[in-house]
This record gives C-alpha cells, sequence and structure tokens, in this order.
C-alpha cells in the first residue's frame, strides 16, 4: 500500500514497487463544469494548520535576499494548461485523479520538483508545496486568526435556519466569530485532566466493543469501527447511550444506523456542494439537506434533554459526577442555546468517520507487521496484567510504544492528504515569490513517503518515534501533523488520540489481528482519507 517514490537508484530500486501503481479512475461526473474544478481547488478539503506566530512580509522575508534571486511566480514548474479547459483533460485521461489525491500529487512530485503550479481552468492558478520547510514558511506567516473557506454548504444550511442557529458553527466561521465560539467549545477538550475524566467511560464501552463483537467474524469491520466511536461520541459529548450494538439499533432505520449513514452523506457531499456557484440548485443539495437535517433533530432532541435534566438537578447532586460536553456548554454564560446545538451537530458530524478511518488504518498495519504487533502486545500485557485491569491515564502514560504506532500510522495513512491556505501577503516558496490570494496546498501525505525527509518511508517502523531507538527521526515538525496545528487545529485531537490508544491496546491485549485480503489497503479521498476497500480482518484469541 501506499506511495513509493521510483527514482533510478540501487536502494529505491528496491522499494515495492507493486504500490507504485497508480489507479487510472475517471471524474467524469465531478467533471461536470470548469466551476467546480477551479473552485475544488481553490476551497480544498482539508483542515488547516495555522500558526499564532505574527505575519512576516516578503520584504522582511529573509528568503527575498537577493531580490533578484526569486523567480517569478510564472515561472513555476507544473502541467501544461490549455485554453478554455486548463489542466481538465489530464483527469478526464485518468492521468490524475480527485478520488486519489496522495498519488495525482506524487506524480506531480515526480516530474515537476518541490514546488507545482497548476491552472484546472485557466487563470485559477494553485501552488502545491512539498517541502516542509516551504509548509512552515507558510505557516508562520499567518496570523492568529487564520481563515478558511471550508463546509460551506453547512454554512448555507444554517443561515437559512435562524431559528436553530446563530452561526455557521466552528466548521464554517471565520474571524473574531469563530474565535468566539473556538475558546468556549475547546474548554471540555485542551485540558489534558479534562479529558481524562472522560477514560473510564470510554474504556467500559471498548471492553464490552472487544468482548461482544470483536471475534464475530465479518466482511466488513468498518461498520462496526463505526457503530463503536458513534456510541463513545455520544456518551462522552451527550451523556447518552446509544447502545449502538443492540438488535433495534443494528436495524437500517434506527437512529444509530441514520446517523452513521448520515455523517457519510454528509462528508461524502460537503467538498463537491462547496464548489458549486447555487449549492441549492446542485443535484445534490437535496441528499445532503436531508441527512444534516436528521443530525440537527438528533441533535436538537439531546441538547433539550440535557437542558430540562440540568434544570431539575441541583448543584450538589451533579457534582460527583463527570459532566458531559453538552452540559459544560449549557452551563457556559458565554454559549448561547443555539450555539450548543450547532456544536453538537458538528460533534455528530465529526465524531464517527474520523477515528473510525484511523483504526481502520491502525489495525490494518498491526495486521501486516506482526512483529509490531508483538512488541504492541508485550506493551499492553505488562502495563494491563490482567484484561480485566482498567485503562488509566496512567496505564497511557507508560505506553510510548502505542503512541509511536499511533504517530506511525499518521505518517503513513494520514486523516487528509494536506492543508490548504490561501496565502495572506506575498510570500517565497523554494525561490519563487507567489502573490497574495495565491491558492497553496501542503502535501504531507506524499511527502512523509519521500525517502529524503525518512529512512525505508513505506516500511510501518514505531521505532522512529521511540527516543534513543537506532531508528529514531530529527523530522521537520511539520511534516506529520494529522490534527493541523495552532488555533485552528482539531478540537478534539486529546479525545481521539485517547480513544484510539485505549482500543489499540484493549484489542492487541490477548488478540492476534489477521488481515484476509489478498489486496494491499490504500485510501481514497472524500473529505478526509477512507479505506479503499472493505475491511476484511479475523481476530483469534490469545491464550498464554
Amino acid at each position: 500500500m501506499g506511495l513509493v517514490v521510483t527514482h533510478s537508484t540501487p536502494r529505491n530500486r528496491q522499494l515495492d514497487r507493486r504500490s507504485s501503481h497508480y489507479t487510472r479512475s475517471t471524474i467524469m461526473r465531478l467533471a461536470t463544469s470548469s466551476r467546480f474544478l477551479t473552485q475544488t481547488f481553490r476551497r480544498h478539503h482539508l483542515k488547516p494548520l495555522v500558526s499564532v506566530r505574527t505575519s512576516v512580509s516578503l520584504a522582511e522575508d529573509p528568503k527575498c535576499h537577493p531580490e533578484q534571486s526569486v523567480k517569478k511566480f510564472h515561472e513555476i514548474p507544473g502541467p501544461k494548461s490549455l485554453p478554455v479547459v486548463g489542466t481538465i483533460y489530464l483527469y478526464l485521461m485518468g492521468v490524475y485523479s480527485f478520488t486519489q489525491l496522495h498519488k495525482t500529487g506524487l506524480k506531480k512530485y515526480l516530474k515537476y520538483g518541490p514546488i507545482v503550479r497548476e491552472e484546472i481552468v485557466p487563470g485559477n492558478s494553485v501552488v502545491w508545496i512539498f517541502d516542509p520547510n516551504d509548509m512552515e514558511h507558510l505557516f508562520l506567516s499567518e496570523n492568529n486568526l487564520p481563515q478558511r473557506r471550508s463546509h460551506l454548504a453547512v454554512g448555507v444550511l444554517r443561515k437559512d435556519r435562524p431559528h436553530v442557529y446563530n452561526t455557521g458553527g466552528l466548521l464554517t466561521t471565520n474571524g473574531e466569530d469563530w474565535w468566539k465560539l473556538r475558546k468556549e467549545f475547546q474548554k471540555g477538550f485542551s485540558a489534558p485532566q479534562a479529558v481524562r475524566a472522560y477514560l473510564p467511560v470510554t474504556d467500559n464501552i471498548i471492553q464490552e466493543f472487544v468482548a461482544s463483537r470483536l471475534m464475530q467474524q465479518r466482511d466488513d469491520y468498518l461498520p462496526e469501527l463505526s457503530r463503536l466511536f458513534l456510541q463513545l461520541t455520544c456518551l462522552v459529548a451527550f451523556d447518552k447511550k446509544f447502545d449502538c450494538f443492540s438488535t433495534n439499533e443494528m436495524k437500517p432505520d434506527s437512529m444509530s444506523s441514520r446517523l452513521m449513514d448520515a455523517a457519510l452523506t454528509t462528508n461524502s457531499l460537503v467538498l463537491t456542494l462547496d464548489n458549486e456557484k447555487n449549492v441549492k440548485k446542485a443535484r445534490s443539495w437535496k441528499k445532503f439537506e436531508s441527512a444534516m437535517l436528521y443530525m440537527e433533530d438528533v441533535a436538537v432532541e439531546l441538547v433539550k434533554e440535557k437542558a430540562d435534566s440540568l434544570a431539575k438537578e441541583n448543584k450538589e447532586e451533579s457534582e460527583n459526577t463527570v459532566p458531559s460536553l453538552l452540559e459544560l456548554y449549557l452551563s457556559s454564560p458565554n454559549l448561547d442555546y443555539k450555539d450548543v446545538v450547532g456544536m453538537s451537530v458538528d460533534l455528530l458530524l465529526a465524531g464517527i468517520d474520523t477515528t473510525a478511518y484511523t483504526a481502520s488504518f491502525a489495525l490494518y498495519y498491526l495486521a501486516k507487521n506482526e512483529r509490531v504487533q508483538n512488541f504492541l502486545r508485550l506493551e499492553s500485557q505488562k502495563i494491563l496484567q490482567s484484561p480485566e485491569d482498567p485503562v488509566t491515564a496512567k496505564t497511557l502514560a507508560n505506553a510510548p510504544y502505542a503512541r509511536a504506532v499511533l504517530k506511525e500510522v499518521f505518517r503513513m495513512s494520514p486523516i487528509s492528504v494536506g492543508v490548504g491556505r490561501i496565502a495572506t501577503q506575498d510570500i517565497v516558496l523554494s525561490g519563487y515569490n507567489v502573490p497574495k490570494g495565491t491558492n497553496i496546498v501542503t502535501q504531507n501525505q506524499i511527502s512523509c513517503r519521500l525517502e529524503k525527509y525518512f529512512a525505508r518511508p513505506n516500511e510501518f517502523l514505531p521505532e522512529r518515534w521511540i527516543k534513543g531507538s537506532p531508528l529514531q527521526v530529527k523530522d521537520n515538525p511539520f511534516l506529520v501533523l494529522p490534527f493541523g496545528h495552532g488555533p485552528r487545529s482539531c478540537i478534539a485531537r486529546r479525545l481521539a488520540e485517547q480513544h484510539l490508544l485505549t482500543l489499540l491496546l484493549r484489542i492487541v491485549h490477548n488478540h492476534k489481528i489477521i488481515w484476509t485480503s489478498k489486496k494491499e489497503l490504500d485510501c481514497k479521498t472524500l473529505l478526509i482519507n477512507k479505506p479503499d476497500q472493505e475491511l476484511k480482518f479475523t481476530f483469534s484469541k490469545i491464550t498464554n
């Protein structure tokens, strides 16, 4: 699986050539208009990385001296743009693919180098950057209120429903309005002790999952993982146990099943709709709207139920329990009721697929690398001497190999291919002047598979991240950033990592993970990277 750089050197010829074959896929359905193709790459489909450092003007940029050494924007290499059609012909011919942006990006890197300029439609440029030094330079040039264009269709829907929402929410709002929401909503996520408070309930649910669901043979384990993370999201965020694996909830028309479908539908359509001139006239709008409104209905019900419950409780009765995120938000004097509803919908939208997909890739790499799996099992059995021992904050603190495994998963199969930015000022990247307002997209997923930055880049080696290991790397800190960076990074990073680490330690403790498919697992690009096939695992019990 993955990206392989096949320069003609003896060392690189030893790499797995099978994974260098590119899938030729059509984008006829997506390429319905030049406008769509332009805007797809203008607005990105990736969570941005940000820095709180102050901006550096072009004149102050040390890379700009001497001035005559800086090359002009139009000199940046890239695929040829034809009149009227731009570079769309390359996608229609299958040379490039929107559904596998990691392979498309690698092709561009190998042909054009560390910086590439492309005009999907003439006159609308996007710059792809692969050098981590350029990524760092880009991020550090931003201010502390970075803006992005994302989930615009969500904003359109919420603007039309002022009786439910005050704003477009964290995903779509920018500037001071965004920060007013972010600084309140992050309180339940940012403090490590606040996140650790949810560990006991997380561990209980995961133990139930491992005991009751893991050993059953299935054609695809992804729905099981999605149900698990939906249940975790609902309990931690809303103090609501959906019992997603009950007979009733396993039915297609159950709340759990419909929420999973709604989240998948929304995440699959957001990118397309973001690039429509009039989203309400798009063919997929009704499907998107229906999915969003269902999540809204569930969120409104959950918020109302919790608000009514809090009104009846007295303070003494609630002090001995860990408050859910919803309780924290409803108790905040700086948040309006409608703000809480919007955040609740966002939690349902983001709390299922992202962690389920990451868990999928993690289990795959463990199954394909028995040595790593055995090392992780030894660590799990050392810190959890019995399967009944609870996973605590101390347990996770004593699990460096598990953390290294997770970071290596993020290097090999990150949540998204890279990060989109609009240059807020003129900036020099790889010796080229890139003017203010230019669309710039970092290509972290490709760079993390380059031998230039990682030895044996296509091998799953968690030891890279173990301090004192012979394989320890001194990587650029802007290469592996699965959750983003700075004030606009993923708000639930610590909680997601806690869920994933607990799951891996529980599964591997006394189970062997086996990948039974004959095909290597890769990813396909939606809003985030999703496994490109069914998850065919076998879990066999290990008895000591």
